[in-house]
């Protein structure tokens, strides 16, 4: 059944199966972000933990690697006993797949943990990565 609904602004009356009721909120001055870092959080310390443990990880990574594929190495991680790695393009993961089973030793020897698996993934470079929009996304 469509029920009636009438937005505010302009008086005009939508037809629709949902009304969803919007709150307008005065807009506040605006923090830095040093400032809004600065306020303890159990979320945002979890946030940091994880982000240094996968920074860890990506740099014993680089190292145990070529330098001519380490520069290629753009994200590395650990979770549940697989070791993920994202490289910048196919190329470089057909080369580090090579080297996945001895990367597996030497990484979990290194950091101390049982990896089971090793996962390689083609991250696109961070310009090619479209950006989302209320405009591109329909909404």
């Amino acid at each position: 059944m469509q029920k009636k609904c009438t937005q505010n602004k302009d008086f005009r009356t939508v037809w629709s199966y949902n009304c969803v009721t919007v709150f307008r909120v005065a807009m506040q001055k605006s923090k830095p972000l040093s400032e809004l870092m600065a306020i303890p959080s159990r979320a945002l310390k979890d946030l940091s933990a994880r982000l240094a443990a996968r920074s860890q990880v990506l740099d014993e990574v680089r190292a145990a690697l070529p330098a001519k594929l380490a520069v290629h190495v753009v994200s590395a991680g650990i979770d549940e006993g697989r070791l993920t790695i994202g490289v910048s393009g196919g190329v470089w993961a057909s080369r580090l797949r090579y080297l996945s089973a001895g990367l597996r030793k030497s990484i979990g020897k290194a950091m101390a943990v049982n990896i089971l698996t090793v996962r390689i993934r083609v991250v696109p470079p961070p310009d090619q990565i479209p950006e989302r929009s209320l405009a591109n996304s329909g909404k």
